[in-house]
């Protein structure tokens, strides 16, 4: 934020203070989001309690007149139609009983399929509830640690602002930052991770760009990509990316940029998923705005809106990755033949 929106500079300890608003805002954000999520979960709960119950006393009806058709089998029953079948004069009379038998067969065959499936469709339902009874416990657990730590970063703030040298300055300063993020910061650093997701959503091409950054062992290929070719590769699939430098370090990918009155900072590492497909993900650890570092829920929910990950079968069908290594200036995946594809 110091030298964008401000012509004076700030402190060291004000950047803290906005930094912690910041996360006041998101944090209040995510528990609005969760609210909402909570509400829905409540209503799906209670589709599912009705459902069950309408399952639970249909399914009753249909053990019934299951179990009738069992005992029918064990109390001879279906031996009389037998007898009966085998025992007639003429041929019209056996095809007769026996399209008689026939029906009952299929009669009861339909009720014993029946139960089976309304008994299966019971249980779903009851494994459907039963999770989304878990999902609101989490919830549930999660809104109380958001608000608390709400409460103690407004405090926190309302503590500091008190004891700062010029207190209405900072208030106007934290309200500048928020108009700020609301209507303008928060919708760019969402424009930007937009951007590189569909960037990375090309990565496959980078191989027609670059092919000699893929090279065979015995029994897979290594992948090595080097971060001026990736700055290349990126900036020409996205106008906006063109602000953005990608570097690899100590096992971190760290991107930064600015454009106007936004500065961003990313930093992050990738790691090797099997489920539910061989990708490389990445992983969000740190998020700068304009110099205040964003709280994880932000990373979080960015991190699961927008796929900043790649995925090796695109590039070269039935490899997988196996390994993954950043060192400066480069990032190298090992890759090994795999019967499993993803096309």
């Amino acid at each position: 934020m110091q030298g964008t929106i401000y012509a004076t500079p700030i402190s060291e300890m004000d950047l803290k203070v906005m930094e912690q608003s910041l996360s006041i805002i998101e944090l209040d954000r995510d528990i609005h989001k969760i609210t909402i999520q909570q509400q829905e979960a409540n209503i799906k709960a209670a589709e599912l309690t009705e459902q069950l119950a309408d399952k639970s006393r249909r399914i009753e009806d249909s053990r019934d007149r299951a179990g009738k058709v069992i005992a029918a089998y064990y109390m001879g029953e279906r031996e009389s139609l037998l007898t009966a079948l085998l025992s007639t004069d003429s041929l019209s009379d056996f095809f007769t009983v026996l399209d008689y038998y026939q029906l009952i067969s299929e009669r009861n065959q339909d009720i014993l399929n029946t139960y089976t499936k309304e008994y299966t469709a019971l249980r779903a339902t009851k494994e459907e509830l039963d999770q989304t009874s878990r999902e609101l416990e989490n919830m549930k657990q999660r809104l109380i640690q958001q608000r608390d730590r709400l409460v103690t970063l407004q405090e926190s703030v309302e503590s500091s602002i008190r004891t700062s040298a010029d207190p209405e300055k900072l208030r106007q300063m934290i309200q500048e930052l928020t108009n700020y993020w609301k209507n303008i910061g928060f919708y760019e650093v969402r424009r930007y991770f937009k951007a590189l997701s569909q960037a990375m959503a090309d990565f496959p091409e980078y191989l027609q760009q670059y092919d000699d950054s893929l090279s065979s062992l015995q029994g897979g290929y290594t992948l090595t990509i080097r971060q001026e070719e990736l700055n290349q590769f990126l900036r020409s699939k996205n106008q906006l990316l063109s602000d953005m430098t990608f570097e690899f370090s100590n096992q971190r990918m760290i991107v930064q940029g600015s454009r106007e009155e936004l500065k961003l900072g990313l930093e992050g590492h990738y790691t090797i998923e099997s489920k539910p497909q061989n990708a490389l993900i990445f992983h969000i650890d740190r998020l700068v705005f304009n110099g205040m570092e964003l709280p994880d829920t932000t990373r979080n929910e960015l991190e699961q809106e927008f796929d900043l990950g790649f995925y090796p079968q695109q590039l070269v069908p039935f490899i997988e990755a196996t390994e993954v290594a950043i060192r400066d200036g480069e990032m190298t995946v090992k890759l090994k033949l795999s019967l499993k594809s993803s096309r």
